[in-house]
């Protein structure tokens, strides 16, 4: 015998040995003509893992996980915010310390300038700042006040300790408080720094000599007080 032969030997018996079972599903009965009652089918039975329970579960960690992103979200949030403030502080500051460089160089210049405006007023008070050198001094002037130099001390002025240097003192009924009657040296500030104080005259205040307390009018039929005195005296 071929081997083909032993494999459909063998196939055939597969098949007698394997019966074949046939279900009738249909709902009417042909032999009777009635509608078969259908079999109830039983419901599956709830497996481990499974129904409500595994639901919620899931549910829940579905909330688990969504509100640990949303604090995740916050914390990375509120560390961006703090990022952003310290780098808005440190441009601050840096730009503060920047300014504040820029303005200390300036006024040491400014400030070694001093004697030399202290020079162009004393030549100006004894007249000797005429022509181009009185142009060359103004333009000086004026560009050191526009970096921001500012002078004062001017008699008239009330006295300040905070920006005057009282060297010279005195008293008189014309002022009211302390006044500065004589500029000795003019001061000056840069910006809000004063470099250098102003060397004045101070005067206060002196009380004028008291008044005399006025004499009450005579009413009418009625003497002087003063020449009732008299009378008294000579009776």
């Amino acid at each position: 015998m071929t081997g083909k032969h032993f494999r459909e030997t063998e196939e055939q018996e597969r098949e007698v040995a394997e019966p074949v079972v046939v279900r009738d599903r249909r709902k009417i009965d042909p032999e009777t003509g009635q509608v078969r009652q259908q079999p109830e089918t039983a419901a599956p039975e709830p497996t481990e893992g499974s129904g409500p329970s595994l639901g919620e579960s899931i549910v829940d960690e579905a909330v688990a996980a969504e509100s640990d992103v949303e604090k995740q979200l916050a914390e990375r949030t509120a560390d961006l915010q703090r990022l952003q403030a310290e780098y808005a502080n440190y441009r601050k500051r840096v730009d503060r310390d920047r300014e504040t460089v820029v303005n200390n160089a300036k006024a040491g210049v400014v400030a070694d300038l001093l004697p030399l405006l202290d020079d162009l007023e004393r030549a100006e008070q004894h007249g000797d700042l005429t022509g181009a050198f009185k142009a060359v001094a103004d333009k000086l002037v004026a560009g050191l006040q526009r970096a921001g130099l500012t002078p004062f001390g001017t008699e008239g002025e009330p006295f300040d300790p905070s920006v005057h240097e009282a060297v010279q003192h005195s008293t008189s009924p014309e002022v009211s408080g302390p006044t500065v009657t004589t500029v000795l040296r003019r001061g000056y500030q840069f910006g809000d720094r004063v470099l250098r104080a102003a060397l004045v005259g101070v005067t206060d205040h002196e009380p004028g000599a008291a008044e005399a307390a006025p004499v009450d009018a005579p009413v009418e039929g009625e003497l002087p007080v003063e020449q009732l005195s008299n009378e008294n005296n000579q009776q």
